[in-house]
């Protein structure tokens, strides 16, 4: 009976041991960064005489990128994906500068736009298979397709009119993302105007320079 006690003693110290020796299965076919979300500032750029924006021009967009590792160490890798952006210009319009009127006239307003987006990256990450805190640099071009713009009066003005039949139904632009784990600086800048310039009364060749945060997950 001493016997068979002291031995299965022994055997459940020698599993106790064992499986402290153990080491976690990692997977050395690990894909990273496959779904986002990002905050931006829009900076317009190339905007009329009789434009300046106020308060916080809202840039968002979410999606999924499915990773496609093209080295052996799995740093290198290409990513398509889908998404949708969401961007609040917000602006002052002086009236005076594009009216006959001579006197002052400031409006507020803002220009509300909803995007798919197409994203394609090549990326670059010291990940290893153990670990999600690595650093990353993520380059990437984006074509996107607009399901709706609307123009919105702001202050005194009320209302609001669709504006989708003015805008180019395509957005193309490029974008950097870079940083280390959670944080990571994103910019994006748009190649071609927002506004259709054949559908326009006025020359209108503005676009954005979107500057913020990106977060990646899985």
């Amino acid at each position: 009976m001493r016997l068979f006690v002291s031995l299965f003693f022994l055997f459940h110290i020698t599993i106790g041991f064992s499986q402290s020796e153990t080491k976690p299965v990692v997977d050395s076919l690990f894909r990273e960064d496959q779904f986002y979300v990002s905050i931006a500032y829009n900076f317009v750029q190339k905007a009329p005489d009789n434009f300046n924006q106020y308060s916080f021009s809202t840039g968002l967009s979410a999606g999924f990128l499915r990773d496609f590792p093209i080295s052996e160490n799995r740093h290198w890798s290409i990513a398509p994906g889908v998404g949708y952006s969401y961007n609040d210009l917000k602006q002052n319009i002086d009236l005076s500068a594009v009216t006959e009127n001579s006197d002052f006239e400031l409006v507020k307003s803002r220009i509300i736009l909803h995007y798919v987006d197409l994203p394609l990256e090549i990326r670059w990450r010291n990940a290893t298979p153990d670990s999600h805190k690595f650093w990353r640099i993520h380059a990437g071009f984006m074509a996107s397709y607009l399901i709706n713009g609307k123009f919105k009066y702001e202050g005194g003005l009320t209302g609001s009119e669709n504006i989708n039949d003015i805008l180019n139904k395509f957005q193309y632009a490029t974008y950097l993302t870079f940083g280390f784990n959670t944080w990571n600086a994103y910019i994006h800048y748009g190649l071609n105007p927002y506004f259709d310039k054949d559908k326009t009364a006025a020359e209108n060749n503005m676009t954005t320079l979107k500057i913020g945060l990106m977060f990646y997950i899985l």
